[in-house]
């Protein structure tokens, strides 16, 4: 899997880059239109990052269901992005299949620890982004929707 640059003040060992739009922004733009897809085509290591932060956002989408307020979803996608996950080569990681187990797993689970902090921070901002302050329901209207029939966290 490619470790991609982010625009991100998150530390990790991904390069801050100074861009328009990174694999987090693009993950979140197409995430509507991605979420119904029962496969995907893996063409190049990109494409590995892009399943991962699109299945991650579903697991975050689960969790700010449960949000009222904007200061909710940032502690609640805080948690989730720290606590502890599965990596390529763990038993529990539901997508083995397309990828392998990483060389340096400690920097795998580094890089997926900033991808997953950076990508709550920026989706906090959309679901909350109503003029009442509410989350947004188009967003958490799909909460339950599996990208590729999978989860992070399990059946």
């Amino acid at each position: 899997m490619a470790i991609l640059p982010l625009r991100t003040k998150v530390p990790g060992p991904a390069p801050n880059v100074d861009i328009p739009n990174d694999i987090i922004d693009e993950s979140l733009y197409y995430w509507k239109s991605n979420i119904f897809f029962s496969t995907y085509e893996v063409k190049s290591e990109v494409d590995r990052v892009l399943i991962y932060i699109t299945l991650y956002i579903t697991e975050c989408l689960k969790r700010l269901v449960h949000c009222t307020m904007k200061y909710q979803g940032q502690q609640e996608l805080h948690r989730l992005a720290t606590s502890s996950f599965d990596i390529p080569g763990d038993a529990g990681f539901p997508l083995n299949g397309i990828y392998t187990k990483p060389d340096n797993p400690e920097l795998m689970r580094q890089y997926f620890q900033q991808l997953r902090q950076e990508t709550g921070i920026r989706l906090v901002e959309k679901v909350f982004d109503t003029k009442n302050g509410a989350p947004s329901k188009w967003w958490l209207s799909f909460a339950k929707k599996k990208f590729m029939g999978k989860s992070l966290s399990g059946p």
